[in-house]
């Protein structure tokens, strides 16, 4: 019996011990992030923008490019000279002096242009559907350093109170109103909630890492001010093309311009040139002309055509493939979206029941009206009413990324 008593005053120790690590284990000093809105406005400056921006220029000056004329070619000529008998040196010697230049026939160049601008609308559509997959990473970041930064401290709450009860519990042990097993149960639930102490604050600090570096901020985030688990979402009702059709769109555009040019290219590409001639030996001089086309006898292009017309049939399907799946998807996350804001109303209503039940024990067992075991579970439901509330609000701003990206905005409605 003597050896009964012994255990809880070690376990005691461990005990504030703890209570100590919890109390320390929160940072020495904080450095919030800053705001969703502020952060979506310094979009701009993530390398996914900056890289979708520059390919949207390149295509830009392609087009640019694309409505530029082919240089005239200058040739200089000289025949007949430096030979023998009557061609030693070059007094009998005839030099020609001719400018030629591609007439670009058959609308080559407007083909040309068209393919330019459709690659670049192409790029632009691209770079529409990366700044709304970015906002949506940005928003999913953020809500997911504000959860684990909730969960840590959720964590933290439940090692505290599993501490408290269990010093509750050695208190009565050593009075005899509870037997020795409550203080070895308590211990073995306090080294289990230490253990997910650690995890959380594992889980936070990754959170914190991947929201710093997506952001770009210059010191790392310890801490989430304004809350975006909270933010109802915005009610927009809207039936605009999602961003992935409209980039299937302009690449089945710009594949069609495609077969044109390819077809075009099939037929001969002709070369006018004039310039003059020298005759030394007469000393005079002639206007020369001349035309050149190939003749298509071997070539004639048809590969390069028909590889168009199933990159066509291709993009097609893509297309068609986009448009599907942006419908289910939409469908999904507005009925996400709506059972998630249902969860976290009746989530909250699970919290406040929870408490009020843990409450209730905590008095109860302190008046020995309510057994440890009891206890216990009030507070294991209390602690799993809590999560689920974090988790619906975490569901809910997801379902709110997925329907924002698929409107192509920001999501909860912030301007970019």
């Amino acid at each position: 019996m003597p050896s009964s008593f012994r255990r809880p005053p070690q376990f005691a120790v461990g005990c504030a011990v703890a209570a100590f690590a919890v109390a320390m284990s929160g940072p020495a000093w904080a450095d919030p992030a800053p705001g969703y809105d502020a952060l979506v406005a310094r979009l701009s400056d993530t390398p996914l923008i900056t890289e979708a921006g520059a390919l949207l220029d390149a295509a830009e000056a392609r087009v640019r490019q694309a409505r530029v004329r082919p240089n005239p070619v200058l040739g200089l000529e000289a025949e007949n000279a430096f030979g023998s008998g009557p061609y030693t040196g070059y007094n009998s010697a005839e030099t020609s002096l001719n400018l030629s230049t591609d007439l670009e026939l058959w609308g080559r160049r407007g083909a040309r242009v068209d393919v330019a601008r459709a690659e670049a609308d192409t790029a632009s559509r691209r770079a529409a559907l990366v700044t709304a997959d970015a906002a949506g990473r940005l928003a999913l970041y953020y809500a997911e350093a504000e959860a684990a930064d909730r969960r840590f401290a959720l964590t933290t709450e439940a090692l505290t109170l599993t501490l408290a009860d269990t010093r509750a519990a050695l208190a009565l042990v050593e009075e005899g109103r509870e037997p020795l097993l409550s203080g070895i149960q308590g211990e073995t639930e306090a080294a289990a909630a230490r253990a997910r102490l650690d995890e959380a604050q594992a889980e936070r600090d990754a959170a914190f890492a991947r929201l710093t570096g997506f952001a770009m901020l210059v010191r790392p985030v310890t801490s989430i001010e304004q809350t975006l688990l909270d933010r109802t979402p915005a009610v927009i009702a809207t039936d605009a093309v999602a961003p992935a059709v409209l980039v299937a769109q302009a690449e089945r555009e710009a594949a069609d311009r495609r077969i044109t040019v390819e077809r075009i290219r099939s037929r001969p590409d002709v070369r006018a040139s004039v310039g003059f001639r020298r005759f030394e030996a007469e000393d005079a001089t002639a206007l020369t002309f001349g035309l050149s086309v190939p003749l298509p006898l071997f070539d004639r292009n048809r590969g390069n055509v028909e590889a168009a017309q199933a990159d066509f049939r291709a993009a097609d399907a893509r297309l068609q493939g986009a448009r599907q799946t942006a419908e289910a998807d939409r469908v999904a996350a507005r009925a996400r979206l709506g059972s998630a804001a249902s969860r976290v109303s009746a989530t909250d209503g699970g919290v406040s029941s929870a408490e009020e039940a843990y409450r209730l024990s905590r008095i109860g067992a302190e008046a020995g009206r309510i057994s440890q075991l009891e206890l216990r579970s009030s507070r294991t439901a209390l602690i799993a009413a809590r999560n689920a509330a974090l988790d619906a609000r975490l569901a809910r701003v997801r379902a709110e990324i997925d329907l924002a990206r698929l409107d192509g905005r920001a999501p909860f409605g912030v301007s970019q």
